[in-house]
């Protein structure tokens, strides 16, 4: 079952119908554009540098996806053309999924990339509860 084409955007999004329908995400996501964007797995950091929200998943999930949205701005590219995510939780617990997907809310909206949610016993400094890295394709 195809859930959509993003208009103007070179993905397919499709949630077989002999897979469960997450409401969150895409199972499969065909992108056809013309070039590969990799962001790197953005932290709880504003541009300065100092960490966001100590101890606040809420406020670092806000953070890191208003990062993202500012790594993928800069190669000219927009949440829409996102066609992967992955996001790394520290000692990950099923009521941190409400948080997470009303950060990801803010900054993608209703579109639905694939993505694998991660729990890690720690990230690049101690203060981090949350990274997320993403790919997107955009047209020439």
């Amino acid at each position: 079952m195809i859930v959509g084409v993003v208009e103007d955007m070179p993905l397919e999004l499709i949630n077989p119908e002999s897979l469960p329908s997450p409401p969150t995400y895409t199972h499969v996501v065909i992108a056809a554009g013309s070039r590969l964007v990799f962001v790197a797995g953005q932290e709880p950091e504003d541009a300065q540098g100092a960490l966001v929200g100590p101890g606040d998943l809420a406020v670092q999930a806000r953070q890191v996806f208003t990062n993202l949205g500012h790594a993928l701005a800069a190669a000219g590219a927009g949440p829409g053309q996102v066609a992967k995510i992955t996001i790394y939780v520290v000692d990950h617990r099923p009521e941190y999924l409400p948080v997470i997907e009303a950060a990801r809310l803010g900054l993608f909206g209703e579109h639905k990339p694939a993505d694998t949610l991660v729990g890690v016993a720690g990230l690049a400094r101690p203060e981090y509860l949350i990274e997320v890295d993403a790919m997107a394709v955009i047209g020439d």
